[in-house]
């Protein structure tokens, strides 16, 4: 996270992997300290007593580039630009 937020490494990305046996070639992309503008529901649930979840939502542009077919090696980023602190 410090590395983050003094902007050394902004991003982290998870290994390549497929929607399905035959489907799309993804991988996810956290930025840690947020990134960008933008309704997509996610949530990182507390399994604590307390049960203090975190849920926010993104809603893409459908038109945008980081939904169309990959025209190099990997489309423009699109998520929550601030999920928690």
């Amino acid at each position: 996270m410090i590395d983050a937020l003094s902007e050394r490494q902004t991003s982290i990305y998870s290994p390549p992997f497929y929607s399905s046996p035959n489907g799309y070639k993804m991988r996810a992309r956290l930025y840690l300290n947020g990134d960008g503008n933008a309704r997509f529901t996610f949530g990182l649930f507390d399994q604590t007593p307390q049960q203090r979840h975190i849920i926010d939502s993104f809603r893409p542009d459908i038109k945008s580039n980081s939904f169309q077919r990959p025209r190099s090696n990997m489309n423009i980023a699109s998520g929550i630009p601030k999920f928690f602190r």
